[in-house]
């Protein structure tokens, strides 16, 4: 399944997008893509309304709005220097257990959605990444047992201020959590539908350039190692975000300088499976 949220931001409602590719409310549900959702068996309930429901649904405007596919989760998880050929472009050696950090919840909103520079920011750089939902409480998981507490995979744009992140002091989630930076969607796939994760094809580019383009399979944790290796340090609940790092082609590692975005730029991202996405910086 593909679940979407559509609507103005703080008031989506539920849907779900179809095989042809019709989007319909699945408002008549009764229940939203929360903790309580994900955690009680409603990719189930949600599955069975699509069967006998979802032929009659209102359908969703082309143009309507399409919000992040889940609501507000407890927390969103970051990987940093997860790919190995990004490892490469930052100089830094491979990590010997991920690198954790965080994204505020806040910084949620819509996959086509205008994405702020910050007041005093002036290098917002861009990263595509594959995030993971959590859809069953996770706490100290065996990484053979890992795949059974992910509800499904959405793509994500790790936008970063990177004068916050590193010329700040402190913590990376400086420059990672200001409004707009966490851009989900168009929505959210259920697994049965991404056969291997493990090798998905990625892409990103900047005014109609190609600067990202990677796949997957260069991950050194893949989706199931890192969901069973965070939940080592706190518990994982229904609805929370893993999003596993991005492959190489950031502004920051541009030779022979950093190249950052600009009121006006467009980006457009994408992996295979997920869909695509378009933001232009505002």
């Amino acid at each position: 399944m593909k679940l979407i949220r559509f609507g103005d931001p703080g008031h989506e409602r539920p849907g779900l997008q179809l095989e042809n590719g019709e989007r319909v409310d699945a408002s008549g549900l009764g229940e939203d893509y929360g903790e309580s959702f994900f955690g009680g068996g409603g990719l189930d309930r949600l599955r069975a309304w699509a069967t006998h429901e979802a032929a009659a649904a209102p359908r969703v405007a082309a143009a309507a709005r399409l919000g992040p596919p889940i609501l507000r989760p407890s927390k969103i998880v970051c990987i940093g220097l997860n790919f190995r050929d990004h490892a490469a472009e930052s100089n830094m050696p491979l990590p010997a257990e991920p690198v954790i950090f965080f994204k505020a919840t806040s910084a949620l909103c819509g996959p086509n959605d205008e994405i702020r520079i910050p007041r005093g920011g002036s290098k917002l750089d861009w990263e595509v990444e594959l995030a993971v939902v959590i859809g069953k409480r996770a706490s100290g998981v065996a990484r053979d047992a890992a795949s059974r507490h992910i509800a499904g995979y959405v793509l994500h744009n790790d936008y970063s201020e990177r004068g916050f992140q590193l010329e700040r002091g402190g913590q990376w989630v400086k420059g990672k959590s200001a409004d707009t930076f966490a851009p989900l969607g168009p929505f959210l796939v259920t697994p049965e539908e991404i056969p291997d994760p493990r090798n998905l094809g990625m892409w990103l580019s900047v005014n109609g350039e190609s600067r990202q383009h990677g796949t997957t399979a260069d991950m050194v944790f893949d989706a199931p190692a890192l969901v069973s290796y965070v939940s080592e340090f706190m518990t994982l609940l229904p609805g929370d975000v893993i999003s596993t790092g991005t492959p190489a082609g950031v502004g920051l590692g541009m030779k022979p300088a950093p190249v950052y975005l600009r009121r006006g730029d467009v980006v457009t991202l994408g992996i295979d499976g997920l869909g695509d996405a378009t933001q232009t910086i505002a």
